[in-house]
């Protein structure tokens, strides 16, 4: 059997790595562990998800809490390093672009056990993104790199890694979304919040270069002021964003917007329903650009730049910046009716866990 250490660090990873390691289980070739290192580590963040996806509890914690990017990252490799020293996996597999992600393929790539990344190539052009430094040092080093989308195919190509190296899968999120699309529509959370379907949008703000800055964040609580005056925005928010609208001192200009409604993290159920039924989405967030493009849901991305092409190119998103002008008019435009005709990226259905699964149990 095909000894496989799963790992997982923070909420974005786990919709990607569950149908991958639910797949493994059902199979004779696999032996899967999963690993999860504890960057998002309390309920609301971590436990609430694997509940959700039917994920089951973690093999190994490692339990690393919050820091600095640097302190993150070398808690990751110390304790993860003693762990595959232990369980000599064939494989480690890594998903997306979180600290944890590269933390992960840095020790297995000292240790020389294969590594497989799953959403590789995906770039920004944007290298004050945390993320995008992940990207790419987690693809210089992985021996296998599936890829959802065309973009990402070039980008690889274009780096120097070898063809052989590069598969394009499709988007493993997708793969999570329609296996739960339905278990989604029992979720009662538009009569907890008091919603009524198609009439509120939805938001998601957590990017430090958005949340951080006193300036920036102004600018964007200065389009929603507008915007919330014409429908309700349902805004679960993420625990560093409440922390900096204290901090920048920004807590009465949230507090004047009547419609702007706060809520708690949510699992990913409600979430998916509160995302599915929505009159549009306002987000930062990458991998919602990619769900509501397969949705059909207009989507506001609050960012200068998207490593998710395809989602502008052939989907419903559109990326405004942080010009409050610009995302008045993006929301205008979706509150009049005007809908992007878009199509579904290649092999987004639902079946990229299977490829990535085949492809594992032939190397």
């Amino acid at each position: 059997m095909i000894k496989i250490a799963n790992i997982v660090g923070a909420r974005p990873n786990f919709m990607k790595i569950a149908p991958i390691h639910k797949r493994m289980l059902q199979s004779d070739q696999f032996d899967p562990i999963l690993i999860h290192t504890g960057q998002h580590y309390d309920d609301k963040m971590s436990r609430t998800f694997f509940v959700d996806l039917g994920m089951p509890e973690p093999d190994l914690y490692l339990g690393v809490g919050s820091g600095s990017h640097a302190q993150q990252t070398a808690a990751v490799m110390i304790a993860l390093e003693k762990i595959l020293l232990e369980q000599k996996p064939d494989w480690v597999v890594v998903v997306g672009d979180v600290n944890s992600t590269l933390a992960a393929a840095l020790v297995a790539s000292k240790l020389h056990i294969p590594i497989a990344h799953v959403e590789a190539g995906l770039r920004s052009g944007d290298r004050t993104m945390p993320e995008e430094i992940n990207r790419v040092l987690t693809d210089a080093v992985s021996d296998l790199l599936f890829v959802t989308e065309q973009s990402g195919l070039d980008n690889l190509l274009s780096e120097g890694i070898a063809k052989e190296k590069i598969h394009l899968v499709g988007n493993v999120m997708i793969d999570s979304l329609t296996e739960h699309l339905e278990k989604a529509r029992e979720s009662t959370i538009l009569s907890t919040l008091k919603a009524e379907p198609e009439n509120y949008a939805l938001m998601t703000l957590h990017r430090p270069s958005n949340v951080d800055s006193q300036q920036v964040f102004s600018q964007i609580l200065i389009a929603l002021q507008h915007i919330q005056k014409q429908i309700p925005i349902i805004f679960p928010i993420h625990p560093r964003t409440r922390k900096m609208i204290d901090e920048l001192q920004l807590a009465d200009q949230v507090a004047s917007m009547d419609q702007l409604v706060l809520v708690d993290p949510l699992g990913y159920l409600d979430f998916l329903h509160l995302m599915s039924r929505a009159r549009m989405v306002l987000t930062d967030s990458g991998g919602i650009q990619e769900e509501t493009t397969f949705l059909g849901i207009p989507c506001i991305t609050l960012r200068q730049n998207t490593e998710r092409p395809v989602t502008i190119e052939i989907g419903t998103n559109t990326l405004v910046g942080v010009d409050p002008a610009q995302i008045i008019e993006a929301a205008e435009n979706a509150l009049n009716g005007y809908q992007r005709e878009h199509t579904i990226p290649p092999l987004w259905d639902g079946q990229a866990s299977r490829r990535i699964v085949e492809i594992l149990s032939k190397v």
